[in-house]
């Protein structure tokens, strides 16, 4: 701006990025090697994250219930696998542990975890509400309280800030019947990543949240021309979407992003939709 402001035409001297990859809407990034946890890392978006991250040079471990799912996304990424159920937060702070001690840090947390269990009210119980909130919301808390707890161990902060990411869901905005357990659950994480993010803001840590909307994770899945066509990108969305943006979230030069819902939903949510 003080370019323009001295008469500067910055176009004629800025710096051209040129995007990389092998793919269209790929790009490939490399930062310092950094300790990442993901939750929920065995399949779908959770275990393209898991990829993406190792390719981005992070050493990555990750949880799961799949212990089939999770050991192959182990081999095939170079990562390492948990089998921990995040409902129990005990299993899931000592998973934490374990790594910080082994690896001798933690700097990326993903809550990625999720589960739906859409069914109609009247047929849901308390027992199922809890559920999904000690599988969707609590492993959020139970993972930062621990990296707070580890970094204000530290006699000094690292130079480079912490990440805490926190994979919602534009159901936290937007619902249909049926959903009251999850579309709560996706709310309350992303009212707590605000607030995680001043408790962990002198601890240097950022905490964001990726909201997808239609991600479609199932290769045997047939979409309709309809379905990509209702997207105002054109098309559904892909587990690299979210992965992607998580990615970036994660990378140095991201580290002025705080406290944000960032929407991954091909436009979706702002889109004005009247009865046909």
């Amino acid at each position: 701006m003080e370019d323009y402001r001295r008469g500067i035409n910055a176009s004629a001297y800025r710096r051209k990025i040129t995007p990389t990859g092998t793919s269209r809407g790929i790009w490939q990034v490399k930062f310092p090697a950094r300790i990442a946890f993901v939750t929920g890392g065995a399949n779908g978006i959770g275990r393209e994250i898991v990829k993406t991250l190792c390719q981005a040079g992070c050493r990555v471990a990750f949880c799961d219930t799949d212990t089939q799912a999770g050991t192959a996304t182990a081999q095939a990424t170079g990562s390492q696998f948990h089998p921990v159920d995040v409902a129990d937060a005990d299993a899931l702070d000592s998973a934490l542990c374990h790594v910080i001690k082994a690896w001798g840090g933690l700097d990326v947390i993903v809550n990625n975890v999720g589960i739906g269990n859409f069914k109609p009210l009247t047929e849901s119980d308390i027992t199922d509400f809890d559920r999904i909130i000690a599988t969707n919301l609590r492993p959020v808390y139970v993972t930062a309280r621990r990296m707070a707890i580890y970094r204000s161990s530290l006699p000094q902060l690292p130079e480079l800030t912490g990440r805490i990411i926190n994979i919602s869901s534009t159901r936290a905005a937007m619902s249909e019947a049926g959903t009251e357990g999850y579309s709560a659950s996706k709310g309350a994480v992303e009212s707590l990543t605000h607030a995680l993010m001043m408790s962990m803001a002198p601890l240097r840590v950022t905490v964001n949240c990726v909201a997808p909307g239609w991600i479609n994770v199932d290769p045997n899945e047939k979409l309709r021309d309809a379905d990509h066509e209702f997207h105002p990108s054109g098309r559904v969305g892909c587990a690299a979407d979210v992965a992607q943006t998580v990615t970036w979230l994660c990378s140095p030069g991201a580290d002025f992003i705080n406290g944000e819902i960032i929407r991954v939903d091909g436009g979706v949510t702002r889109k004005m939709i009247y009865p046909s």
